[in-house]
């Protein structure tokens, strides 16, 4: 099971590491720094899904090189043991992307958790939030690329006419369509020939807990076979993709979470 509970949390608090994974779009004019720095779980360390991408790459927020992970998660004082718990404060549950991460790069599926209901449920239930920042302790992190995880567009390609695997859109049905502009600039509108789209949120509940997972099966259920573990989800920049990509592992305990990395922000370049 890929995701925690708060209660859960609050009685291990202190036998895990806490990261706070929250990321906002650019149009929401929110910095999730300084909302850290006012307000977060006890313990919890600040992951910058932008400062912790591959800066090489013209694309946003891609994954880095297995090499940046390991001085990433060793500046960050993560060790290969550690049972890791992701939150956030963000309406696109970035968490899951953190989550996708660690999986990527070889931490075992049995120590990385989402915190169900992220920070908002976390305050409603009002449990104890801080301003003080941990010390962090530099540690030494080893990783593993799980590249059959991550699909790139020269395969995306290919699959039009192959078919080996069925591409998902976490996106709105509006942007998918090609009804809504993009919000980043240099982008076309509309979707990946012969790929469905799910919007992530008709997973999440008000209080952005996952859906049970009846519900999320019956969403899945009306686009693919449930057995079938050749998925691969995509959104506008791999942020959303994720958050279908843990749904899809709720339901279906043989599948590998797999994205497509780029996706709109590459796919859709004009």
């Amino acid at each position: 099971m890929s995701l925690i509970s708060t209660e859960w949390l609050y009685k291990n608090i202190k036998k895990v590491k806490i990261i706070d994974s929250s990321w906002h779009l650019p149009k929401e004019k929110r910095d999730a720094l300084n909302e850290y720095k006012k307000e977060h779980i006890e313990g919890s360390i600040f992951f910058d899904i932008d400062k912790y991408s591959d800066k090489k790459s013209d694309l946003p927020h891609m994954l880095p090189s297995k090499y940046e992970w390991e001085f990433f998660m060793s500046t960050l004082g993560i060790s290969n043991d550690d049972i890791i718990v992701i939150y956030d404060n963000s309406h696109l549950i970035s968490s899951c992307r953190c989550w996708f991460t660690f999986l990527y790069f070889g931490h075992d599926k049995n120590l990385v958790f989402v915190l169900d209901g992220g920070l908002k449920k976390w305050k409603e239930e009002n449990k104890k939030t801080v301003k003080t920042v941990k010390q962090i302790k530099k540690s030494k992190y080893s990783a593993s690329e799980n590249k059959k995880q991550v699909k790139n567009k020269i395969e995306i390609d290919k699959n039009l006419a192959q078919k080996k695997f069925k591409v998902i859109d976490a996106r709105s049905q509006e942007r998918f369509d090609g009804k809504e502009d993009e919000q980043r600039k240099g982008l076309k509108s509309g979707s990946i020939p012969g790929s469905s789209c799910l919007p992530f949120r008709q997973l999440i509940n008000d209080d952005n807990t996952f859906k049970k997972k009846d519900e999320i099966r019956m969403k899945f259920k009306n686009i693919i076979n449930l057995e079938d573990n050749n998925i691969v989800f995509s959104c506008g920049s791999g942020i959303t993709a994720s958050v279908l990509a843990l749904a899809y592992s709720l339901i279906n305990n043989k599948y590998s979470p797999t994205i497509y990395d780029g996706s709109w922000s590459e796919y859709g370049k004009l």
